[in-house]
């Protein structure tokens, strides 16, 4: 593991043209210089952030002082199992110094759901209402696709005008896109609850600044250094100029909302996917789907982050992800990149779904820039 290098950002320039340098990697030493952080980090990954704000400064409404944050912790899909997962990540963010409200069915039950569908929905709707700086699902599972009529999206997105960013991944890329589908409002693809905040060892560090880049205003981007590829697989250098929105997140649940009002329709956009537990032909399948109803081709950018617990068989005889990834790229006619650090992983980055992003890359190097958000 290899610390992060510096990065470049981006600036309104054509293919191949130098760019200045941005604030890079995920140390909080606020010395509004280049620097990198003194983690190991896997895959090279790292935040960037700009720390122009001084403490207390709401130039742009929101507070970005590094005071405690409120954190209202909800449950709109999958039960909580894991009680202990759950208690240790509450006290894990409290110990961090953050006020964590916890929804008043966070831990409620029915069948494999956080309660029944009328629950899940005022739950989610309790989140809006409730003036915290995040709102930060407890688990993914299943159970935002059935609820998604219900959402009343105006009221989320006047939360998130107000300065609450919805965060989660897995299954809350349902909410996600149905969100982005509906009023174009921008939520975070990033951690929950227990699977990031409620394991027994030390939380990542990556993911852990990454998330405080969040809460605190800094994070304008989010870098990582590609697997190699053969010659030709990816351009050497290459930059989407800002203006294309980033949007994707779990393969599965969202090929699951084609077809519906809930699918956004993107164009020119950076669409970003990560899954767990497929196998790479069913994979391949879902990319065949979004293939051939013209998604995949409408974007600039296809950027693969994790996809993990893959189990092959015998009758693979070498078929594997790669395989499904080399077979993409001659389908399309732009870039496909790999490696991107977000998924059902430890190590992850947080991106803004439904945000307007550049993305540069330079050898191996890959820079997906959004700037401030609020």
């Amino acid at each position: 593991m290899a610390n992060p290098t510096k990065k470049t950002s981006p600036a309104a320039v054509q293919d191949h043209a130098p760019m200045p340098p941005v604030h890079s990697g995920c140390q909080h030493d606020h010395d509004h210089a280049a620097h990198d952080c003194g983690h190991s980090h896997v895959h090279d990954a790292h935040c960037s952030h700009d720390h122009d704000h001084a403490h207390g400064d709401a130039c742009c409404g929101h507070d970005h002082s590094h005071g405690p944050k409120h954190i209202y912790v909800y449950s709109p899909a999958g039960a909580v199992r894991d009680k202990a997962s759950f208690k240790r990540a509450v006290k894990r963010l409290e110990g961090m110094g953050h006020q964590v409200e916890i929804d008043g069915d966070a831990l409620s039950s029915h069948q494999r759901f956080a309660g029944d569908d009328a629950t899940r929905i005022a739950a989610i709707h309790r989140a809006a209402v409730s003036g915290a700086d995040v709102a930060l699902i407890s688990r993914g599972g299943y159970g935002l696709t059935r609820i998604l009529p219900g959402i009343d999206y105006a009221a989320v997105t006047t939360a998130i005008e107000s300065g609450t960013r919805f965060v989660g991944l897995s299954d809350f890329t349902a909410f996600q896109n149905a969100l982005l589908a509906q009023t174009g409002a921008t939520s975070w693809a990033g951690p929950a609850l227990i699977a990031d905040f409620g394991q027994k060892d030390e939380v990542d560090d990556i993911m852990l600044d990454c998330f405080e880049d969040l809460i605190y205003g800094h994070g304008e981007g989010a870098g990582w250094r590609m697997p190699k590829q053969p010659a030709g697989a990816v351009p050497d250098d290459f930059y989407i100029e800002g203006g294309a929105t980033l949007w994707g997140s779990n393969l599965a649940v969202l090929v699951s909302l084609l077809g519906t009002p809930y699918f956004p329709q993107v164009n020119g956009g950076v669409l970003f996917l990560e899954d767990v537990g497929e196998h790479p032909y069913k994979i391949e399948r879902m990319l065949t789907q979004l293939l051939h109803a013209g998604v995949l081709g409408k974007q600039k950018a296809i950027v693969f982050g994790q996809f993990t617990e893959i189990k092959l068989s015998p009758h693979d005889k070498g078929f594997k992800l790669q395989s499904v990834i080399d077979w993409l790229r001659t389908q399309l006619t732009i870039p496909v990149l790999q490696g991107l650090p977000f998924g059902h992983v430890a190590t992850k980055v947080l991106l803004p779904v439904g945000a307007q992003v550049s993305l540069s890359v330079e050898g191996r190097d890959a820079l997906i820039y959004w700037g401030h958000t609020h």
